[in-house]
């Protein structure tokens, strides 16, 4: 029987009209309107002159270790339980002796107030106020002690690179432990800087050089120079002078000569929880694990060193296999989504951290930026729990996800014995 037509009433009509109230604060407006970790990167791209904005996207040599990374997370399967109250769910965690409201923090990234001027402020304070770890980069460009003031009473990590000036590393250790951060993150995979091809081809330098290429991208973002021309100078945490690309000033601080020697040194000077950054081995985290440090961080450097490099969420399981429950093993590299956070915990992870997911908020709208892409990926985490049907970090287990397999090696071959 045909459905019989009528026209609208306008009581009717009235019950389907709808009109928002407004909002004429175009930062929010554009923030609020991001729902996704890419979508934060898209107003990012926008926003920020190139070079800026590659320095923070891009990686090493073709970018084939970061691609890679993400596609790990992508390939994943999960597992969800039935039939179980999940209208509460308890995100928070605790790691390397303190608690975290959610299982990931900000990672270390180097010259941060390029990006934005506000810079590690936003990243502290936002994370401070999220309850969350913040981590601090030698290459910082705010002070250990301005880091400090900006998330007083949170969780600050600092970030340490062994220089060729031995008294510059050993410095800042003292100043992080005055300054009360309660974790020092000992990156061990920059030996030398990674190939940033982006960055030779954009002729990126610390501080940026006005050319004619620079001032042609800066015209359709006249925001992004006025913040940085109109506020302090950058200052680092630990660079005494600048000038050259970023590869040249990494090989100009770094040591590659750095060794086992040196950890045990700051191990003896370091009075809070000693965690090494930048492992890419299970043999590498088991001695680790056996020379007594309190952690490590599965890490390549967001494939920003060496490309091809292990994918750090394909190492996990192993590694926390060989290394026993006891022992924290955080990760990084590839995040771009709550459920990569979940699905790391599920497989075995203590912790992970976030580097180009908080820069790209930074990027689109300063601390407020900041704010969302924790809050995008909050609630993303809790989503994923409850579609998961577990109640808490602790409930997340190996049964939870598989990972599929895509890049599958091939057997090595034996090493020749000397002499044959």
């Amino acid at each position: 029987m045909p459905v019989a037509r009528q026209l609208p009433r306008p009581a009717e009509l009235r019950e389907l009209l709808s009109f928002r109230k407004p909002d004429f604060d175009l930062r929010r407006r554009r923030l609020n309107a991001a729902l996704t970790i890419e979508d934060l990167r898209t107003i990012a791209r926008r926003r920020t002159p190139r070079a800026a904005f590659d320095y923070t996207d891009g990686a090493a040599d073709a970018e084939i270790s970061l691609a890679r990374a993400r596609q790990a997370f992508r390939d994943i399967e999960f597992h969800p339980s039935i039939l179980r109250d999940v209208s509460r769910v308890d995100t928070s965690t605790t790691v390397f002796g303190g608690p975290s409201s959610l299982p990931f923090g900000i990672a270390p990234t180097g010259f941060t107030r390029l990006m934005q001027t506000e810079g590690e402020y936003a990243g502290a304070g936002a994370a401070g106020a999220a309850g969350i770890p913040f981590g601090l980069s030698t290459l910082g460009t705010t002070s250990i002690e301005d880091v400090r003031a900006a998330n007083p009473t949170g969780r600050n990590w600092f970030q340490l690179y062994v220089m060729r000036d031995r008294d510059i590393s050993f410095g800042l250790v003292e100043r992080a432990a005055r300054a009360g951060f309660d974790t020092l993150l000992f990156t061990v995979d920059t030996p030398v800087a990674g190939a940033r091809l982006r960055d030779t081809r954009n002729g990126f330098s610390i501080p940026p050089q006005l050319t004619a290429s620079t001032i042609a991208d800066a015209i359709p973002r006249p925001w992004w120079w006025w913040d940085f021309l109109t506020t302090p100078k950058l200052e680092f945490a630990s660079l005494s002078s600048t000038g050259g690309t970023v590869g040249q000033l990494v090989n100009s601080a770094m040591d590659p000569t750095i060794s086992f020697a040196d950890l045990d040194v700051i191990r003896s000077i370091w009075p809070g929880r000693l965690v090494v950054k930048g492992v890419q081995s299970v043999a590498d985290a088991v001695e680790l694990a056996e020379r007594g440090v309190d952690g490590i961080v599965l890490s390549n450097h967001g494939g920003r060193q060496l490309d091809r490099a292990p994918v750090p969420f394909h190492l996990l399981p192993s590694v926390v296999r060989e290394v026993g429950p006891d022992f924290e093993v955080a990760v990084d590299t590839g995040i771009m989504h709550g459920a990569d956070i979940v699905a790391a915990i599920a497989l075995g992870a203590s912790f992970t951290l976030i580097g180009r997911a908080y820069l790209y908020g930074l990027m689109a709208g300063g601390r407020a930026g900041v704010d969302r892409a924790i809050a995008i990926l909050r609630e993303e985490i809790v989503r994923t729990m409850q579609l998961l049907q577990v109640n808490t970090i602790a409930d997340l287990g190996p049964e939870h996800v598989t990972q599929l397999t895509r890049v599958v090696p091939r057997a090595r071959a034996a090493r020749s014995e000397p002499g044959s």
